[in-house]
């Protein structure tokens, strides 16, 4: 039976290799160069977040969902039900959570995030989430802009989330998550004492007007370039991205059976739309079991892999370079792992024959391309495919062009900025409506800033980047956010900032500063000044001093000539 198994998966696999190597059979260029998806059409969904996810309960009710890579802290699906909905029992009842509110979530990954973001998502609020490793100044900016009504965050968040409170003049109340050995900050609401109610009212849930296009989730993204702003994504937004992604064709895992169940491994950041849509959300919808772990450490990930047996890995550059090169990941790491996703970044071919060669046979390595105004994924490549240079091809239902700078259309091969339209688009930045407008076209089309190329077949091909955010080992950093914060030094004049090439990080921030007539500074007091205000890695790496900054007629800098001048002399 095993082997009749083997050989039936061995021939779907195969079936999908053709598939994918015949699509150049496949009229998907119009006439108007826009390329359509080799997938059929989806069917639009008619649920919301929650409802979607536990539509499948109880086929897997007693597995395990979520689950502490580290303490193996673990709760089932069942109890992740349960625990999320006394969860949004609480915040209806105790703040007064509506719907149209704003929940926050301030923490690192762990097995309760899923709770508090469906238990959110079950009291008919939105929920925002801020990356842990801010500072009380970028706490305090996000906080502004999404206003919540609450606050979920871990005992070491707790500080910097009081502090922005204060400083924002916003008196929220704050939840924390905590491990059985950890105080409970003072004048915070333990979570699991919320949770461990035995007297909640459920039927508070009934009176709860749930439309799928509220906003579901409100991740901060600098879109193509600037300033973070708000993503607003409506629940039929996200649902139908799940869905896309588990289309015939696309599906790279299994859904859980009683024999069988994926291990996937959560380490990549929740606050992120890879590590929350598409690594704990979609997966949820599957039946999967996701081992979570709060940050990458050498150790504990390679332990995690082995003992949890993980079957499906999803990746960033960095990880898998990792998994490559270092000496102490040995193959039998790597035993179960079936499929590699790797996104947020290209990757280079060697690197993945490196992650290849320490696999077994046969296994999958797939790009896939996304952005958080995209729900998450807009490309991917099928399971079978041995391109490992491209991004793969449209989702089901999902449209791409090619443009040129004056927006018209590109045929085969030619590199310009990607434009995709699919029910998977955002709404719009939240309460920003000049930058939607400028990543929106009129007919619903989104520029993804990105400079992309598709052949004959349909497949995409990452080029470079046209928007300015540097990549910091995976990590976005918005240039215009650093020079915002440059020029609040009362010495500085002017500022731009530009990404170097860096060995180790890939990219890291350079500044070109101008003073003000008669002041001194020095460069480590101008980086100290910016590493006080932002996460770690966003620190400049260099400061040069000029007289002026190289500027058009119309007054944009000319970062190009900084770039070109920093090559020739760094």
């Amino acid at each position: 039976m095993a082997r009749t198994n083997l050989v039936t998966k061995n021939i779907q696999k195969l079936l999908l290799v053709r598939k994918y190597s015949n699509l150049s059979t496949q009229n998907l260029w119009t006439r108007e160069n826009i390329v359509n998806s080799p997938f059929n059409d989806i069917q639009l969904p008619s649920l919301n977040v929650t409802e979607y996810i536990w539509q499948n309960l109880d086929k897997w009710a007693n597995k395990p969902a979520t689950i502490c890579g580290i303490t193996n802290r673990s709760y089932t699906y069942n109890e992740l039900y349960k625990y999320s909905r006394k969860f949004a029992v609480k915040l209806r009842t105790q703040w007064d959570i509506s719907e149209g509110d704003v929940t926050c979530i301030m923490m690192s990954n762990n097995p309760e995030y899923a709770i508090v973001t469906l238990g959110s998502l079950e009291a008919g609020a939105a929920v925002t989430t801020i990356n842990p490793l801010y500072t009380v100044h970028e706490v305090q900016r996000q906080l502004l802009l999404s206003n919540p009504k609450i606050v979920n965050g871990r005992p070491e968040t707790v500080g910097v989330i009081k502090e922005a409170c204060k400083n924002a003049n916003m008196n929220l109340p704050i939840i924390v998550v905590k491990n059985t050995h950890e105080n409970l900050p003072s004048g915070t609401i333990c979570f699991h004492e919320l949770i461990d109610d035995a007297n909640v009212d459920f039927s508070v849930l009934n009176t709860i007007d749930k439309n799928i296009d509220d906003i579901a989730l409100i991740p901060y993204s600098s879109g193509t370039t600037g300033m973070p702003k708000g993503v607003e994504l409506v629940h039929r937004t996200l649902v139908i991205n799940f869905l896309q992604q588990d289309a015939e064709g696309i599906r790279h895992y299994q859904h859980a059976t009683d024999s069988h169940q994926e291990s996937l491994l959560a380490v990549l950041p929740m606050y992120h739309m890879y590590g929350l849509g598409i690594i704990l959300l979609q997966k949820l919808t599957t039946g999967a079991k996701i081992v979570i772990l709060p940050k990458f450490e050498r150790k504990t990930f390679l332990h995690a892999i082995k003992e949890h047996k993980t079957s499906l890995l999803h990746l960033v550059p960095p990880l898998a370079s990792f998994l490559g090169s270092h000496p102490s990941v040995e193959d039998e790491y790597l035993s179960h792992i079936h499929t590699y996703i790797c996104g947020a970044a290209p990757l280079p071919k060697q690197d993945i024959f490196q992650v290849l060669e320490k696999s077994k046979p046969n296994v999958d390595f797939l790009q896939v391309y996304g952005l958080t105004e995209t729900s998450s994924l807009a490309t991917t490549v099928p399971p079978g495919s041995k391109n490992y240079t491209s991004v793969g091809v449209a989702l089901p239902s999902t449209k791409l062009r090619i443009v040129d700078s004056d927006d018209r259309n590109l045929g085969p091969n030619a590199v310009g900025e990607l434009l995709i339209k699919g029910p998977q688009i955002m709404k719009g930045y939240r309460n920003n409506p000049e930058a939607t407008k400028a990543v929106i076209t009129d007919d619903g089309w989104f520029r993804s800033g990105d400079l992309a190329s598709i052949d004959h077949a349909g497949v995409v091909t990452i080029c470079d980047r046209i928007k300015e955010l540097i990549k910091v080992k995976g990590f976005q950093v918005a240039p215009a956010e650093l020079e915002s914060v440059l020029k609040e030094h009362p010495d500085i004049l002017d500022a731009a900032v530009i990404g170097v090439p860096d060995s180790k990080l890939g990219e890291v921030p350079k500044a070109f500063v101008v003073l003000k007539d008669g002041c001194k500074q020095d460069s480590i007091n101008v980086k100290k000044f910016v590493e006080d205000r932002v996460a770690s890695y966003k620190r400049l790496s260099d400061v040069e001093f000029m007289k002026s900054l190289p500027r058009n007629p119309s007054g944009k800098i000319l970062k190009k000539v900084l770039r070109e001048n920093c090559a020739k002399f760094c």
